[in-house]
């Protein structure tokens, strides 16, 4: 059977979505035609909307309307604006018990001493300020791949997968203490990462960020190689002892093999960008059916991007495992409200360009959407950026929503792996933990198939339920953990796509 050419997500919902382009005439509801020209993915009235009534879609309030909206018409950015509403955070209500299934699954994974369970094995260059950063560069070029002669500098070690510089544009002309404290959070998290067996760190040596006081902060110090390029003499001498370093460490990086281990031994990042209006329909669902896989698997799943969770934490806070945890979210809601105010914008500046073309309004329908990518289980804990991820299930993380910054923070509290969705076509990786990419819908899929790693478009088509779907990006979420190469690494992405939250004023 050919699917219907619109999608109703809820009994309750006075909006459906175009499954494609509908012309005027197109029926959306019984007795309901298109009165207009309804772009993909885009939503349409099925009943009357009065001036101030809610919009829902979800079940949910994603808006109200600023004109009297009549059925069949166009619901979009022209009729639908943000307004006040009470939400019931009943902390707790939903939470119910996870059971595990009784034959965990496995994965490849790379055992480190300390018993930490690796899905990479990079050896990793980080700097303590943006002043360090094109040296930094110039060490991780000499260790890479020639494309045109296909000269290898790593061929003998075939278990090293690269050698990375994760630079920024921060560590120094900071004004306040939390910049500092964040930044050194976040470093700290990579240079623990279980991804890379090797870190050494390069600095300037004058900067606010002072490697000496890095490695102390983060109790790092006597466990990770450091430079200092005035002290060392200069930028050629800073190259030739890291690259020195990098020589001396490569075959005990290379010493290393692939072994069965749990599936508790994954720490998934959640993440989406490039939204649209699909994402809330087939990728983000789906993707939540696979995190509720792997925590029943007894794994970890972190979602983040508090600005993309406005509005819908109400929903969370049910699911919160004590009072504690879901007062946590709701106290992050309202730094971020005052964070707004302070800096002259509003919640609602989230939805970008691409978000609002592709179908989205407001943030309250963009966050009701993104909120599925964390599925159903119980909200185990909230953390800030880049903080260690401790709990097994589910845990929140507070980021800001731009991509690279918010799975910045993820990586650098313990995930080792990412999956993220994007409707509009986000190009993305996340090194040193792999990044699988989710395609909202199949035109994008085909039109993006060198970067998309699966296509959840499936679900709008109708040849695949969530569930299925979900079982699919589980299922690939064990190969690449074991090593299966995703598109963007094969297109070398994750380096430059390393962004460190940046707090306060540059001086």
């Amino acid at each position: 059977m050919a699917p219907t050419p619109v999608i109703r997500l809820h009994a309750d919902d006075s909006v459906v979505i175009a499954r494609a382009a509908l012309l005027p005439g197109a029926e959306v509801a019984p007795g309901v035609a298109a009165i207009e020209r309804i772009p993909a993915g885009h939503k349409v009235a099925v009943k009357p909307i009065a001036v101030g009534e809610p919009v829902k879609r979800y079940g949910q309030i994603i808006g109200f309307a600023t004109v009297p909206i009549a059925p069949g018409q166009h619901v979009h950015v022209q009729n639908i604006g943000m307004g006040e509403f009470s939400k019931d955070y009943a902390y707790g209500v939903d939470v119910k018990p996870t059971p595990n299934f009784d034959l965990p699954a496995t994965f490849q994974g790379i055992r480190r001493p300390d018993g930490r369970v690796a899905t990479r094995n990079y050896i990793g260059i980080l700097t303590s300020v943006n002043c360090s950063a094109h040296v930094a560069g110039l060490v991780a070029d000499v260790f890479k791949k020639n494309p045109f002669t296909g000269h290898d500098p790593l061929a003998k070690f075939p278990n090293v997968d690269g050698v990375v510089a994760l630079t920024h544009k921060t560590g120094c002309g900071m004004t306040q203490l939390e910049p500092l404290t964040v930044l050194r959070r976040t470093l700290g998290g990579y240079a623990r990462h279980v991804n890379f067996s090797h870190v050494i760190i390069l600095g300037l040596g004058c900067e606010m960020n002072q490697i000496g006081g890095f490695l102390e902060e983060q109790r790092l110090a006597g466990r990770l190689r450091s430079l200092d390029i005035q002290d060392v003499g200069g930028s050629r001498k800073t190259v030739e002892k890291a690259v020195a370093f990098v020589h001396e460490v490569l075959a005990e990086s290379n010493n290393i093999k692939r072994e069965p281990c749990p599936a508790s031994e994954l720490m998934v990042a959640l993440q989406c960008g490039g939204s649209d209006g699909y994402s809330g329909v087939s990728a983000n669902p789906a993707l939540g059916a696979a995190s509720d896989l792997l925590v029943r698997h007894g794994g970890s799943v972190i979602l983040s991007e508090t600005p993309e969770t406005y509005g819908a934490e109400h929903l969370l806070t049910r699911r919160a495992v004590s009072p504690e945890v879901g007062e946590k979210l709701v106290a992050l809601m309202r730094w971020w409200e005052d964070y707004t105010q302070r800096n002259g914008a509003e919640m609602d500046s989230n939805p970008s360009p691409g978000n609002k073309a592709g179908g989205l309004t407001t943030i309250l329908e963009k966050s009701l959407g993104a909120m599925a990518k964390a599925g159903s289980t119980n909200l185990v804990d909230v953390v800030g950026y880049a903080e260690p991820v401790t709990k097994k299930g589910f845990t929140f993380m507070d980021t800001p929503g731009f991509d690279p910054v918010a799975a910045t923070g993820q990586v650098a509290g313990g995930a080792n792996l990412v999956c993220f969705t994007t409707g509009r076509g986000s190009v993305f990786g996340c090194k040193p933990s792999p990044s699988i990419k989710l395609a909202t819908n199949t035109p994008m899929f085909r039109r993006m198939e060198d970067d998309m790693d699966i296509n959840c478009g499936t679900i709008l088509d109708g040849d695949e339920t969530v569930q299925q779907c979900g079982q699919r990006i589980f299922d690939l979420i064990l190969r690449v953990a074991s090593g299966e190469q995703t598109k963007s690494e094969a297109f070398d992405f994750g380096a430059a796509e390393f962004a460190p939250w940046v707090l306060g004023a540059t001086m």
